[in-house]
């Protein structure tokens, strides 16, 4: 899936809110209150905006799958510290000089609007974790300044990591499960997972606009 079709995937949910709210006022009888932002169940990001927690249920099966690896401190960091949390995750890798440093900046200016908040975490896992040693990705946050406690900087297997990025998160959405673990995993993409580990959005995350959008969706999780 290309970039503006995931603009177009947003129009959707703009107009679905307008929608929703024009019948939350003038439909007395109707007593439910939409979820504002959709779930994304499959690679193709495919939005699907529904109307109740038992809808929900019974249609979004594809949650983040459970994890395990280093943080930049060489603390184990499992899917446990997501538990009833809203994260975000992006994939990087320290010895990028390309797009990394400015997807970095960007996901600096979501952690410093939610400073000190403990119910959002961060996780960019290293696709390249073969050279991003726990040691290597505590100096790569030092050098960014990035004093969150709550952001994780991630390594270990690299099939581990590029399964999960591919599987669980849809991190190449283009191409979704179907890529090989042994081709490297190189995307722009940040995905923002909800309190019960279902994707809520995709963002550019080379983009300052769409950092705007990712807070804002952010906000109305909470």
């Amino acid at each position: 899936m290309v970039y503006w079709e995931l603009k177009i995937a947003k129009m959707y949910r703009i107009v679905f809110l307008i929608l929703s709210s024009f019948c939350f006022i003038h439909c007395a009888g109707d007593k439910t209150d939409p979820i504002e932002l959709p779930y994304y169940n499959a690679p193709d990001f495919t939005p699907q905006f529904l109307k109740s927690k038992a809808e929900v249920m019974q249609k979004i099966t594809h949650t983040i799958a459970n994890f395990s690896f280093l943080n930049q401190d060489s603390s184990i960091i499992t899917q446990q510290v997501v538990e009833g949390k809203i994260h975000v995750a992006n994939f990087i890798f320290t010895s990028c000089g390309s797009i990394c440093p400015n997807m970095t900046n960007n996901m600096k200016m979501v952690s410093d609007e939610f400073k000190g908040n403990k119910n959002l975490v961060i996780l960019s896992y290293s696709v390249t974790p073969w050279i991003d040693q726990p040691y290597v990705l505590k100096k790569y946050k030092q050098r960014n300044n990035i004093v969150n406690p709550n952001w994780h900087f991630l390594t270990g297997s690299r099939t581990t990591i590029y399964n999960l990025a591919r599987k669980s998160y849809f991190a190449e959405e283009d191409i979704g499960f179907t890529k090989d673990s042994s081709q490297f995993l190189h995307t722009e993409h940040f995905i923002l997972v909800d309190q019960s580990k279902r994707i809520r959005g995709i963002y550019n995350g080379t983009l300052t606009l769409e950092m705007q959008q990712l807070i804002a969706d952010i906000k109305s999780l909470k």
